[in-house]
């Protein structure tokens, strides 16, 4: 699955949930917006945790690919340098 569409999911489903719960909210106004700030900050810190586990494993994919193609590179050269 692309990890855009599951971000952007979370971020759908967080911006629903908020909206119900403003809907539905037992408490007056002040309190309300009150919730949903402390809250959102709490959304925004999942979003960055995520946002940096997908770098970091992006980062390592990047790293494992390069150390690969690195490999096949020298393997290749020293096959053309056995030819010659």
């Amino acid at each position: 699955m692309n990890t855009g569409k599951v971000l952007l999911s979370v971020l759908a489903g967080a911006a629903a949930g908020a909206l119900v719960g403003v809907l539905f909210a037992p408490h007056k106004g002040a309190v309300t917006r009150k919730k949903i700030s402390r809250q959102s900050g709490a959304y925004a810190d999942g979003v960055k945790e995520k946002l940096s586990e997908i770098v970091d494993s992006i980062t390592e994919k990047l790293e494992k690919v390069k150390g690969e193609v690195t490999d096949y590179a020298e393997q290749k050269m020293r096959k053309t340098e056995t030819l010659k």
